[in-house]
């Protein structure tokens, strides 16, 4: 199964456990892409805490294989010229991703 995961939120819990199912995804033989945007695309300014350690998550999640995706307009409207964890995407990528995911869920 291929699982889309949008992420609209920048809090440290939501960003956490989206991770963490795209990480037990991974592990069970599944595909799982991550597609940033709102406050989601904030993800490289989470910081880290006793309780989420969201760096960790997103270093695991690529090295399995997971991919991550950055909306580029919700970058921009940040003041962002890039991620520092994933390409730069677009609406179009968005709708690739959704489009090819048998699942697709929002966090």
């Amino acid at each position: 199964m291929k699982l889309g995961i949008i992420l609209q939120s920048n809090k440290p819990e939501r960003a956490w456990n989206a991770f963490r199912l795209g990480i037990t995804a991974l592990k069970a033989g599944h595909q799982a892409e991550i597609f940033l945007m709102n406050e989601g695309a904030e993800l490289d300014t989470i910081p880290d805490s006793a309780n989420f350690d969201i760096s960790m998550k997103i270093t695991e999640f690529k090295e399995l294989k997971g991919e991550i995706y950055a909306c580029g307009t919700c970058l921009k409207i940040r003041g962002k010229e890039e991620s520092k964890v994933c390409p730069i995407s677009t609406m179009s990528d968005l709708l690739k991703m959704i489009e090819s995911s048998d699942k697709v869920l929002v966090f």
